[in-house]
This record gives structure tokens, C-alpha cells and sequence, in this order.
């Protein structure tokens, strides 16, 4: 039997031996059992004194799996910190290697230009160049030179090996060679497309 039926029958005894003398005695002791079964009630449903040990220990058991798992959770989100930062310390060391500031961009990669083609041993004719900021970057731009030479297939050989090996980061974006009508038949005419970056330090003239 529920308890809150026990609990309004040991009532009734003492509300019955109490109307026997007052009526309104009688309606007081009857609201009185109401309310009392209405608390009684509302303990045995929210049961504020936290449950029994099972459910204090399946509360205990669903607090340390939730602890378990933000723990876990922090320590890849530290993981991902760490990796970010070392990204772009390694991309700032790859840009200060291997790009040039811009107020010294055309003068540097002329002058390694020239210095490869001397020592390819192949003549250098006028080129040009097309600068253009990088897409997402306020700081990198990519400069596009046009050039073109004449010289043998050996010297255009030893011209692209040296290329590849310099410290500038130049790519070459196409290459074409055609025979020229000289005595030697040997000549070609060289016409290459190189793309390089550049960078504009904070503060510096874009």
C-alpha cells in the first residue's frame, strides 16, 4: 500500500475524535490531512535527498565518464595549439629563407638571374616581370619574369640545373627552345617563364 494512504489513515482517528467536539475542528483537521498527504506525496516523487546509493552511483559514474571526456578532449585541443603554432613558425622560416623583401626583390633576383646565366655561359635578352599580391595574404606576392636566352643545349642545360639549385625558390612555370639559323646550327632561342614570391615586411612599401 502506498505510503501515503498509511499516512492518512493514522490521521483519520484523530480527526473523527476531534469533530466529535468542534465541526470546524473537523474541517481544519481534514485540510490539514490534505496538505500533509500532498507533502508526503511530492517526497516519495522528487525525493530530494538525492536518490538512493544506486543512483548517487550512476550519477557519480556519468560525472567521471563526462570528466574523462573533456580531458580528452583538452588535450587534442592542446595537441592542435601546438601544431599550429609550430606551422607557422616553420612557414615565417621557409618565407625569411627563400623569399626576398620587396624593396630589394627585383635588384636580388635579377642579379641571381645574371649570375646563372653567366655561368651557364648563356646570353641573356630583356625580360619582363608581373607582380601580383598572393589571394588571402597582405604580406606575399607572387612576381611572374618573362626572360629569354640564347645558347647551346648544354648551356640550357646547365642553365635550368642551376636554376633548380638556387636559394631563391624560382619555379619555372614553361620553357621553349627553338634552333636559330647560324653557321653552328647549334644556338637555340630560349624563352622561359619563372614565378617566384616576394614578401612586404609590416610598415614596408607594398
Amino acid at each position: 500500500m502506498p505510503k501515503t494512504f498509511k499516512v492518512a489513515q493514522r490521521l483519520l482517528p484523530v480527526a473523527a475524535r476531534l469533530s466529535l467536539k468542534d465541526p470546524r475542528v473537523l474541517v481544519r483537521a481534514a485540510l490539514g490531512l490534505l496538505v500533509v498527504a500532498n507533502v508526503v506525496t511530492a517526497l516519495i516523487v522528487f525525493r530530494p535527498w538525492g536518490g538512493s546509493a544506486e543512483d548517487l552511483a550512476r550519477q557519480q559514474a556519468g560525472m567521471r565518464q563526462q570528466l574523462a571526456t573533456m580531458q580528452a578532449r583538452l588535450a587534442q585541443t592542446k595537441a592542435l595549439v601546438v601544431k599550429a603554432q609550430r606551422a607557422h613558425q616553420e612557414g615565417d622560416a621557409f618565407l625569411r629563407e627563400y623569399t626576398t623583401d620587396r624593396r630589394t626583390t627585383f635588384s636580388t633576383l635579377f642579379a641571381e638571374l645574371d649570375r646563372i646565366a653567366h655561368e651557364a655561359g648563356i646570353q641573356p635578352k630583356p625580360e619582363s616581370n608581373d607582380l601580383q599580391q598572393v589571394e588571402g595574404s597582405d604580406t606575399l606576392y607572387q612576381i611572374t619574369i618573362t626572360a629569354a636566352y640564347e645558347g647551346t643545349y648544354a648551356n640550357l642545360t646547365k642553365f635550368v640545373n642551376l636554376l633548380d639549385k638556387s636559394p631563391r625558390f624560382l619555379i619555372i612555370e614553361s620553357l621553349t627552345a627553338a634552333p636559330q639559323q647560324t653557321n653552328t646550327g647549334d644556338t637555340l632561342s630560349v624563352s622561359i617563364k619563372l614565378d617566384t614570391f616576394v614578401r612586404v615586411e609590416p610598415g614596408g612599401v607594398s
